[in-house]
């Protein structure tokens, strides 16, 4: 009990803390979240960079659009429109600190202005090519041959392998090496037969192994070396032809799948990495930041996933697996993949027949010229059918080769059959046919009805407009190459090169598909154009190898347009394509043609032709050139 003189306790109050001591800690947390957004304000807007053009900017959006600036932001395209609503009236600082941060230290963002007359398009994109196999070719070109031997002091293969052993002494020093090249066209030659394994038997030639792949990849020729180590042959191939004389012997050609029979050398870690590395620096110095490779091995996309995971590809490349049904579940679906996510696989790629050039091409009836043979057929229905809905249910795109009526009209009704029994969305599924050469009128228009994808390279239309008519006479011949009836049928057509059978060059397409004509101007049907109603306007040969192709590989919502969220991949080309009254071109400037090793003829040089790629950029960074 408390004593008298003890107080009653008395409840405790608070402490009583001075204003400015509460508030500090609030404005510590205020400016640190001040300082910490300049400096993300400030990094980001460090890689910022606006890109003008007085000629245009062809945005390839909806409208086609043509925009004076857009601004770049890491690795997306984040304003576009005139040049004082994207550069003088910045509007990447909504914030009142962004503001006032604008304010203190002026705008960040740097503005690269094209020269005049410059334009600047979305990168483009090949639908359709062989990325090693292009660096594979450059090593022996034959293309410039114009015969077997010499002939009219024309270039000859002879001499020019011959002159390759010259100039590479570890090949010439060791018999056991194989000599391989790509290019050769006997449709350009004297006779415009098929070579034979004799032709190789020069002194310095004879006891050589020699295999030379056709410009179409789809015959290769062989020495008598390589014939007599191949040993005894079997009498007929399913899906190719060995070519035999008179009395049955082997004359040194095969066709399709024949070609699986020549024992050629496995590339090794290394040749793969010379050959991309090839093509890689050729695609960049002529615009492309997009390749659809059309047959890649399961070796081969093990190589392209080492590559990605060492952020060696310096664009964007979409494989199509080229492996049988019963295998697929081995290869990996890729998406974006690698340290810069510009490596993807979800196609795979089959093939129904050969090619028109080898009188491989499947076709309805005979062939004009030799009424002996309708093609081959690499596949039956049965096997396709299989094949394709074996994919299908596994997810897979679907991406077929075929050249004649014969190989579209099957792979169109294979395509029906899978899509009708297993209720499947063509927008979802996308099956493509590759090439779509040589249709009826009938096909033409099921492509569009169907929702198919036909993906054509228009180089292969000037290339084999000189015999084409001679292989499928007048009346087949109205539904080969009908470029602009098929886009207007299906709505979206990619484009490609199917290079190395075609340049590199997407610039010799574009120019192919509004012009229809040689690098030189002319045509078997003047210089208005072979089949001129099949030509593409501008605006439509732009989108196939931009928007068009980026719809057939998945990527239309990220690539192919020059559009905000879009991924900044572009290109500045030195002048106008994309107008009728595009600057002409100035004597002694090179041409890009259609083929490496061909030369336009003094005094003509079309302005397409004669266009230079000022900058490639791959994500925001330049790739090539400069801006």
């Amino acid at each position: 009990m408390a004593s008298r003189t003890e107080k009653a306790p008395q409840p405790s109050l608070p402490i009583q803390t001075p204003r400015r001591a509460r508030t500090w800690p609030l404005l510590v947390c205020i400016l640190a979240s001040g300082l910490a957004y300049l400096l993300w304000e400030f990094r980001e807007n460090a890689s910022k960079y606006a890109v003008c053009a007085t000629a245009g900017v062809y945005t390839v959006d909806n409208d086609d659009s043509v925009a004076e600036c857009f601004i770049v932001k890491g690795n997306v395209i984040s304003a576009v429109g005139r040049r004082d609503q994207v550069v003088e009236r910045d509007t990447t600082f909504p914030s009142m600190i962004g503001m006032v941060y604008q304010t203190i230290l002026g705008k960040v963002t740097k503005v690269y202005d094209a020269p005049p007359g410059a334009i600047i398009v979305p990168g483009l994109a090949d639908a359709h090519a062989h990325i090693l196999q292009n660096g594979f070719k450059q090593q022996l070109q034959l293309e410039s041959a114009r015969s077997v031997h010499e002939y009219n002091r024309h270039l000859d293969i002879v001499t020019l392998l011959e002159a390759y052993l010259a100039a590479h002494p570890d090949v010439a020093a060791d018999p056991d090496r194989w000599i391989q090249g790509m290019g050769w066209d006997q449709t350009k030659w004297p006779g415009q037969r098929f070579p034979t394994a004799s032709d190789l038997s020069s002194p310095l030639l004879r006891d050589r192994f020699v295999a030379l792949t056709r410009v179409d990849a789809h015959a290769t020729w062989v020495s008598s070396r390589v014939l007599e180590s191949m040993g005894s042959l079997p009498d007929t191939v399913e899906g190719g032809e060995i070519v035999r004389d008179a009395d049955g012997n082997a004359t040194g050609v095969f066709l399709d799948a024949a070609v699986s029979l020549i024992p050629t050398p496995l590339w090794s870690e290394a040749d793969m990495k010379g050959y991309l590395d090839t093509t890689m620096q050729q695609a960049l110095s002529f615009g492309l930041t997009s390749i659809h490779d059309a047959m890649a091995t399961p070796e081969e996309i093990e190589f392209y996933m080492r590559q990605a995971d060492a952020g060696k590809l310096p664009l964007h490349v979409y494989l199509m697996a080229h492996t049988p049904a019963s295998q697929i579940d081995e290869i990996p679906r890729l998406e974006n993949y690698g340290k810069h996510g510009r490596l993807s696989l979800r196609a795979v790629k089959m093939f129904t027949d050969g090619a028109l050039g080898s009188w491989g091409a499947a076709l309805l009836a005979p062939y004009t010229d030799r009424p002996e043979t309708s093609g081959i057929m690499r596949a039956s229905r049965a096997n396709v059918t299989d094949e394709v809905r074996a994919y299908c249910r596994a997810g897979w795109q679907v991406n077929i080769h075929c050249i004649g009526d014969r190989a579209n009209r099957l792979a169109l009704d294979v395509f029906e059959s899978v899509m009708e029994e297993d209720g499947v969305d063509p927008k979802v599924w996308r099956p493509r046919i590759e090439h779509a050469q040589i249709m009826t009128a009938e096909d033409l228009q099921r492509v569009g009805k169907m929702g198919v994808i036909p993906s054509v390279q228009p180089t292969h239309a000037t290339s084999d407009m000189w015999y084409a008519e001679d292989r499928l006479g007048p009346d087949r011949i109205q539904g080969a190459y009908a470029y602009r009836t098929l886009r207007e049928a299906a709505s979206v057509l990619p484009l490609g090169s199917d290079f190395p059978v075609e340049g590199v060059n997407p610039l010799a397409g574009f120019y192919a598909a509004v012009a229809r004509t040689a690098p030189d101007g002319s045509s078997p049907h003047g210089e208005g154009g072979w089949f001129p109603a099949q030509r593409l306007t501008r605006a439509q040969a732009l989108r196939g190898m931009t928007r068009d192709a980026a719809y057939a590989s998945f990527q239309e919502s990220k690539m192919g347009r020059i559009q905000p969220g879009y991924a900044a991949d572009f290109v500045v080309l030195d002048r106008n394509i994309m107008s009728e009254e595009s600057t002409t071109a100035q004597p002694g400037e090179t041409v890009g043609v259609t083929k490496a090793a061909e030369a336009t003829p003094a005094g003509y040089t079309d302005p397409i032709l004669a266009t230079r790629v000022l900058a490639t950029v791959v994500g925001g960074k330049v790739a090539y050139g400069s801006l």
